[in-house]
């Protein structure tokens, strides 16, 4: 078991989260090389934010109106934990950058990635590659997942978690 990502789902690996599924049991480091779990955010909302890439526009577009957006969606009762790919360093470059009031995890095994089923076959420009496809997940108090946003308005991402209270 890797270290810096132990991931499971009812002591089974999962290849996706789906709608009612429970909060899967995993930590990763966020930009300041601290261990987050994903158990210490039962009791509240969550939203979980996977990005492909770390200071592209799409990205910081989402990022930041999640971030200009923070204290309506705490209001709201929600916790926001952003993840990609990247590694400690580029997610660290990316918080500080914009000063972002959440967590940013670096999910560089893509560990986490696989278990929520965002790591998936891209296509761009005629290309196909492995990648993140922008998605986010909201768990209720519970741990239960009571949405997923597939078709992520980068630029009004907030107002369509927040639509949701």
């Amino acid at each position: 078991i890797n270290s810096i990502a132990y991931i499971c789902f009812n002591n089974k690996k999962m290849s996706e989260i789906k709608l009612n599924d429970k909060l899967p049991v995993f930590s990763g480091v966020n930009q300041d090389g601290k261990v987050i779990y994903s158990q210490d955010f039962l009791g509240e909302k969550l939203v979980i934010f996977f990005y492909p890439k770390a200071n592209t526009p799409g990205c910081t577009a989402e990022a930041c109106n999640l971030s200009d957006n923070y204290h309506l969606l705490k209001k709201e009762g929600y916790e926001i934990l952003g993840i990609s790919v990247d590694n400690i360093e580029k997610q660290k470059k990316f918080h500080d950058k914009y000063s972002f009031p959440y967590d940013l995890i670096a999910d560089d095994n893509k560990e986490i990635s696989r278990i929520f089923g965002v790591w998936k076959k891209k296509k761009f420009m005629g290309r196909e590659f492995m990648g993140v496809v922008r998605t986010t997940f909201v768990f209720d108090e519970e741990g239960i997942c009571k949405e997923i946003i597939e078709n992520v308005k980068t630029k009004e991402h907030a107002t369509q978690i927040l639509v949701l209270s």
